[in-house]
């Protein structure tokens, strides 16, 4: 003990060189540092060097920034740690610290050693005022109380001799101006928290240069504030200036027009937020009142220790005041990050910037933020309920991530005459080219309006919803507001009342619950949607009436179509009529099967001519049409049908060449067996067959493609997909265009590689064109020096008319030699030889190009991307017939 008091005079005579003369005042500082030492922040436990540690980190960190001392500090507490001989370590360390954290008179000679120098002496001729040079303290008067000197030091001291609360209670003096009283600043720091400017703490306006406000300490002469206290104004000043911005914006936002209801919620939430913050300063206000306490004889402390005034146990700090608003200051920071992201951002986007904050580690931030979303996102629950319900978009401020064209949002699906698959008023079909690119629609198609009258904005969309339930979401709504308006339901109730009945209420604390009522809303809407177009308007007939008709599925009905129809297209196409083509098509339909499907589906079928040119024959012009109405032309769009209508192009053509083969055939057939007894023509007759065969089982295979390798294998994939009634009405719509784009792409050939695709079409209407050449070509049979013959002779035709004027011509000659006269037509045998050299070598030409251009397309399918037009190759050329013959 004798060591330590030793240790505490020597302190107390360097830190107090007041002390060196005056025995009084160093005992009664020896006996107070004692008292401090025997406290209970002497006897504290091991587990305080942590926090005591932490605090001598913190000051050196203010203190030395560069984190050199930290380090030092860290490896000598180790180090001491370690020792066995101190057992008072805590209170060394804490006894350091104070000594560390307290100012240091300028006079000494080291900041690290104290000065054990005597006070200078005092003349007669000065007055014990510290001089303007020399800054010494003024020596006690003799006479004074205990108290009286204690106070003085008290009011002189800089800084405070211990940390935590007894700072603020227990101080000694040296020289310097006297600290402003805490009371003081504890009344100014309630006004910063509302954002108010108080007496020593202002906020001060920021400059052109900077971003945010100013934190100014008016320091009266003869008092000051230590920079911790400052530090620790800085601090709780956070909270009133966050306060500012939020109650700025709220102020803002009820000045304008025009603000959204989520912005408006958002505001509401802030406003409840600062309603709470209002309660807490009222709290902290009426714990000043216990502040101001007279001393009493019965305190702990030695009367005069300190001001007239004193905290209380119970009364309010400034440390205090930082425990009490710390929650706050976190509140406020989410509250003023909401603020300045509402500016930029509106709606959804709002919605989806707070919840991002949501995943955080932080219990109290993600608690905050799933609070404030509750709230803030119930206008948002309320326009999704109307929306996913009853297919209704209630958004006047363009808040929801469905957006309405306002263009269209009061048009609905409506049939105008004239338009496309709607008869005008001449029953006539207008304005196609040969095909039937140029199709223009002058209404607002069902498409169009499903397409665009609605519209998903994605970064409208919140995070906590996905952009898959967000799709489905999008989906039900427009399903349902399509089968209301459009579909004219009368069965709409049943379905709002199921879907009613399908779950929970819609809010952020329930997104399972949600998410299931989105599932069960799309799985509804859907449905019902699939049953009003297949039961209703009868789609699936519709689609199979298309396959029939312009895929010629219907077989017998494409025969009389072609049997009764080919004398009048083979005329110029200004000398046909569309009541003729009509009445025909009528004959068509009753004399097959045709006539057995349901009259809306016949009533829909049409012939009709193409815009035409001069010299084209009926053949070119001629097309078949389905008409299609609301809400059906939702999926057969007008794109979809100019599809169609290029594919029963490409098959009619191939129906035709198909008829006159079999013609041919037929006629070759005959020729051979009547004109047997010409035995010199037996080969050219085989050659022909030959060729006619070869042409025959070119068409035939390239029907069999097209119907059964591509029309029937795509119609099968359709057909599943409908049965399944999966998906919604954009799934049914993709899956249509998946249908016909399959078959367009296979049944034309079409390839991806540049420049192929309208090549291999092309060669195969080359071919075609060649094997209507072999038969309709118009053929000179006169010599070269007479005039063309003015009938169009077929090359096939002709050589059968040649073998039956050469038999005539032989029979009458026979009948001549036996005296018999049957005829008085006399032929020019030679006449005759340059006639028939002239036909076969016409017979031989085509079947050469014709085999050559087989040739090419075969080539040039061997190596298509496409499997199954591979595979047509292979069928064209079996057991590569074609490939030896090259």
């Amino acid at each position: 003990m004798p060591s330590s008091l030793s240790s505490l005079e020597s302190l107390v005579l360097s830190y107090v060189p007041q002390s060196r003369q005056n025995d009084s005042l160093k005992n009664e500082l020896i006996t107070h540092c004692t008292d401090i030492l025997n406290s209970h922040i002497g006897q504290s436990s091991e587990t305080d060097i942590g926090h005591l540690s932490e605090l001598v980190k913190r000051h050196l960190v203010q203190t030395r920034p560069d984190g050199v001392a930290s380090l030092q500090f860290t490896n000598l507490l180790s180090r001491l740690l370690e020792q066995p001989i101190l057992s008072r370590k805590h209170d060394a360390l804490l006894f350091l610290h104070t000594l560390a954290s307290s100012p240091r008179s300028s006079t000494a000679k080291s900041t690290f050693l104290p000065s054990l120098a005597p006070p200078p002496p005092i003349r007669s001729n000065q007055t014990p005022q510290t001089s303007a040079s020399t800054p010494t303290t003024k020596l006690p008067p003799r006479g004074k109380s205990k108290a009286d000197l204690l106070r003085e030091y008290r009011l002189r001291s800089g800084k405070p001799l211990l940390s935590n609360g007894h700072a603020m209670k227990f101080q000694t003096t040296l020289p310097g101006k006297p600290h402003i009283p805490e009371d003081l600043l504890l009344r100014d720091t309630l006004y910063l928290l509302q954002g108010i400017s108080g007496k020593y703490i202002r906020f001060s306006a920021p400059d052109n240069d900077d971003t945010g406000m100013k934190l100014v300490f008016v320091e009266e002469s003869g008092y000051s504030i230590p920079q911790p206290v400052k530090a620790l104004i800085h601090r709780l000043s956070e909270v009133g200036h966050l306060y500012t911005l939020v109650d700025r914006f709220i102020q803002e936002q009820e000045q304008r027009s025009g603000i959204g209801m989520i912005e408006q919620s958002l505001c509401h939430h802030l406003q409840s937020q600062l309603t709470e913050y209002y309660r807490l300063i009222a709290v902290l206000e009426s714990q000043m009142a216990t502040l101001l306490k007279p001393p009493t004889a019965d305190d702990d402390h030695p009367k005069g220790f300190g001001d007239d005034i004193r905290l209380a146990e119970t009364g309010l700090t400034l440390k205090r005041l930082d425990v009490w608003v710390d929650e706050w200051r976190l509140r406020m920071r989410m509250m003023s990050v909401c603020v300045e992201a509402a500016r930029d951002t509106q709606g959804g986007a709002l919605v989806n910037l707070i919840h991002s904050y949501a995943e955080n580690g932080d219990p109290f931030v993600r608690r905050f933020t799933d609070q404030l979303l509750e709230e803030v996102s119930k206008p948002f629950f309320e326009i999704l309920h109307k929306w996913l319900l009853s297919g209704e978009l209630s958004d006047p401020y363009t808040e929801f991530f469905v957006a309405v064209d306002p263009e269209l949002a009061h048009l609905q699906y409506v049939n105008h005459p004239g338009a496309f698959g709607q008869p005008s008023g001449d029953g006539g079909f207008g304005g196609l080219t040969g095909d039937q690119d140029d199709l223009s629609d002058e209404r607002e198609s069902g498409l169009r309006l499903w397409e665009t009258k609605y519209r998903f904005q994605k970064e409208m969309l919140p995070t906590f919803v996905g952009e898959g339930f967000g799709r489905k979401i999008f989906s039900t709504g427009k399903s349902l507001n399509f089968i209301r308006y459009s579909c004219h339901d009368t069965d709409w109730i049943a379905t709002r009342e199921k879907l009613n009945s399908t779950g929970s209420t819609l809010q952020y604390s329930d997104i399972s619950g949600l998410e299931r009522s989105i599932d069960a809303a799309y799985r509804i809407a859907s449905q019902r949607l699939f049953d009003v177009f297949f039961e209703k308007f009868r789609l699936l007939d519709h689609l199979k009436a298309l396959k029939n008709y312009l895929f010629l599925g219907h077989g017998d009905f494409a025969d009389q179509l072609m049997e009764t129809l080919g004398p009048n297209l083979s005329r110029p196409a200004n000398a046909l009529y569309r009541h003729n083509l009509t009445a025909t098509l009528e004959t068509a339909i009753q004399s097959s099967n045709a006539q057995s499907d349901p009259p809306d589906v016949l009533r829909r079928l049409d012939a009709r001519m193409l815009e035409y040119t001069h010299g084209e024959i009926g053949w070119d012009v001629f097309t078949l049409e389905y008409k299609v109405d609301a809400p059906i032309d939702t999926v057969l769009d007008p794109e979809s049908m100019v599809k169609y209508l290029k594919l029963f192009n490409h098959l009619w053509k191939l129906k035709r060449i198909e008829s006159t083969l079999t013609k041919a055939w037929m006629r070759v057939v005959n020729g051979t067996r009547m004109f047997i007894h010409l035995p010199e023509l037996e080969q050219e007759w085989h050659q022909i067959r030959v060729v006619v065969s070869e042409m025959i089982h070119f068409i035939r295979q390239m029907e069999a493609y097209c119907q059964l390798d591509v029309i029937e294998c795509s119609w099968k994939s359709l057909l599943d997909y409908i049965q399944d009634k999966e998906g919604d009405l954009d799934g049914l719509i993709d899956a249509h265009r998946s249908y016909l784009d399959r078959m367009v792409k296979k049944i034309l050939l079409l390839s991806p590689k540049a420049g192929k695709e309208e090549n291999l079409l092309n060669q195969v209407r080359d071919t075609l064109t060649t094997i209507l050449q072999f038969r309709d070509a118009t053929v000179n049979t006169s010599p070269s020096s007479a005039p063309l013959a003015p009938a169009n002779i077929l090359v096939q035709d002709n050589f059968y008319n040649y073998c039956l004027t050469e038999s005539a011509r032989r029979d009458s000659q026979r009948d001549r030699e036996r005296g018999v006269y049957t005829s008085d037509q006399k032929l020019d045998s030679t006449h005759s030889s340059e006639q028939l050299d002239r036909i076969l070598g016409q017979v031989q030409e085509y079947r050469s190009a014709f085999s050559d251009k087989v040739h090419t397309i075969i080539h040039n399918l061997q190596s298509h991307p496409d499997l199954d037009c591979r595979f047509l190759a292979i069928r064209l050329s079996f057991s590569d017939f074609y490939r030896s013959k090259k």
